[in-house]
């Protein structure tokens, strides 16, 4: 359900996901699922220990995404059922992640070591 206290937003956050479902299949599996609610510009899934099971689904509009959480709360998804809510983060914050998740993709020059 959408959190009172925390306005309707177009990003949807998904927890108790399968974590043994690989990075691609499962970013794929969510596009198709909730590509029927409306336009998805990005599935944000990640495999590092804390964000594990966890998903960012967003839309275009924020009228889709209310209604894909209202819809698909609780649904079966790889025999776990899902919960869903309005973006959890603020969106500052939730901006500055994946900025920095961006900043370490890229590849760090080796140093040399002395001696």
């Amino acid at each position: 359900m959408l959190s009172g206290d925390v306005p309707p937003n177009q990003t949807i956050y998904i927890k108790y996901l399968n974590e043994k479902v690989k990075k691609d299949e499962l970013k794929r599996s969510l596009y198709a699922l909730f590509s029927q609610y409306g336009t998805i510009l990005d599935v944000v899934t990640l495999k590092i220990a804390k964000l594990r099971g966890q998903a960012w689904v967003v839309f275009s509009e924020v009228t889709t995404a209310s209604n894909a959480v209202r819809s698909m709360q609780n649904f079966p998804f790889y025999d776990k059922p899902m919960r869903i809510q309005s973006d959890v983060w603020p969106k500052q914050k939730a901006h500055l992640f994946l900025m920095k998740r961006k900043r370490s993709r890229k590849k760090k020059p080796k140093r040399k070591r002395r001696g």
